[in-house]
């Protein structure tokens, strides 16, 4: 959420940068009116305090020198000023929850450098790489969910028979590079992630620290008898790792990944893109994330990034990156960019990674803070994360990008070592 103080001190500008996703100020502005009139709520309650604690010397001092009837009236008083500072600090505190509603709803600030727009279509893109559209085959031109269902390798009719529709199901060789392509992800970031395998329930403090709730709620999965939460990517446990904690400076950027299973309703997407792996209710994905300082964040962002980018480009897929502008951000971002692969197939550019940089707006959510080395107090953490990898759209790609004119499908050799020595699907 964003910080309180700065909506104090710089309303205008936060109003200006809102302006900039296309976002009304009305939220903003309440939430400015009750902070001062909670601010105003504290001032006459301390004022009240202060009066019933020297009402209490008085009445003290008076019964010691044995003077009681004196002592009646400043106790009355006292006793009023009481009930008084009780319903003052409970009116406070009510409109501190009505501030902190208000807060979960506004989104995150744009970074200066985010380009301006209104939505998809004014995305930029910053870089192409491998793509050819005259370089396909008509081979290569063959949507993935036939080639796959040729092979025996995608078989999501019996997935809907088992779970319903928007839901897949890979057998064979097709399972067992879904799975490689998960320890391929892995591997690559060992170097400087640690690896978790966190909870893929969580509660609504959890999913509510990194922004999904409560404006996403009808997007995800809810366990109403338990209370948890399906997580939709491991971003969501991995930002509440360190959630209340204090950090030290010194263990600064600490880095973690972690592969699970992801599950979305997919709400506002029915009947768009169902075919093959292009959408689904469950997939796995493996996360890399972050806590860092402000000072570290731009470089990790570019890390993260250049990691998810390297990936695409050792197993042979065309691909380019994508800035999203202001007003396509998601509810946290910061600033992010997204990876889309070339699927001759489908004929489309698929979204397989998004890069994004959250800045302190989920970690003030978390409440997860650093203490800054020789510095006095403590300073919110910025929050970073991409996906590694993705399977179900790069799984397509492969499929249609290395699918041979004997209709076989040439396995990219980094793969390899993961694949029981498949290096064909035939």
């Amino acid at each position: 959420m964003l910080d309180i103080r700065r909506i104090r001190s710089d309303l205008d500008a936060v109003r200006d940068a809102l302006a900039r996703r296309g976002e009304s100020a009305a939220e903003l502005d309440r939430v400015h009116e009750l902070d001062a009139r909670q601010r105003r709520l504290f001032v006459d309650r301390d004022e009240a305090r202060s009066r019933v604690r020297a009402l209490s010397k008085e009445v003290a001092t008076l019964n010691r020198e044995g003077r009681a009837e004196e002592a009646a009236a400043p106790q009355e008083e006292s006793r009023c000023l009481g009930r008084t500072e009780k319903r003052l600090a409970e009116e406070a505190a009510t409109v501190g929850e009505e501030i902190r509603s208000l807060l979960l709803r506004i989104p995150n600030l744009p970074h200066p450098e985010v380009p301006d727009g209104d939505g998809e279509a004014d995305n930029p893109v910053v870089e192409v790489v491998g793509y050819d559209p005259d370089g396909y085959g008509a081979h290569q031109r063959v949507p993935h969910w036939e080639v796959g269902e040729a092979l025996g390798i995608l078989d999501n009719g019996r997935a809907a028979k088992i779970a319903g529709s928007m839901f897949t199901m890979q057998r064979g060789a097709g399972a067992t590079m879904a799975r490689a392509l998960c320890q391929l992800a892995l591997d690559r970031n060992a170097d400087a992630f640690e690896e978790v395998r966190p909870p893929t329930l969580v509660t609504s403090a959890t999913l509510t620290a990194t922004g999904q709730l409560p404006k996403f709620a009808d997007d995800a999965y809810h366990i109403e008898r338990d209370d948890l939460w399906c997580v939709p990517t491991a971003e969501v446990p991995l930002t509440s790792v360190a959630r209340g904690e204090i950090l030290d400076e010194a263990a600064l950027p600490m880095r973690l990944m972690a592969c699970t299973p992801c599950y979305r309703r997919e709400a506002g997407a029915a009947g768009r893109d169902t075919r093959g792996m292009l959408r689904s209710h469950e997939f796995d994905k493996v996360e890399i994330f972050a806590y860092a300082t402000p000072e570290q964040s731009p470089a990790l962002l570019e890390d993260l990034l250049a990691r998810a980018v390297g990936l695409i480009d050792l197993l042979g897929l065309a691909h380019r990156v994508v800035e999203i502008c202001a007003g396509d951000l998601g509810q946290s971002h910061h600033r992010s960019l997204d990876v889309e692969v070339y699927a001759p197939g489908c004929d489309r550019w698929l979204e397989v990674s998004s890069v994004s940089w959250f800045a302190d707006y989920q970690a003030r959510r978390a409440d997860v803070r650093y203490r800054p080395a020789g510095g006095k107090g403590t300073e919110v953490v910025h929050t970073l994360n991409g996906s590694a990898l993705a399977v179900p759209r790069v799984w397509a790609a492969i499929l249609e990008t290395h699918r041979r004119p004997d209709g076989s499908v040439a396995v990219p050799e980094p793969l390899h070592p993961y694949m029981r020595g498949i290096t064909e699907i035939r």
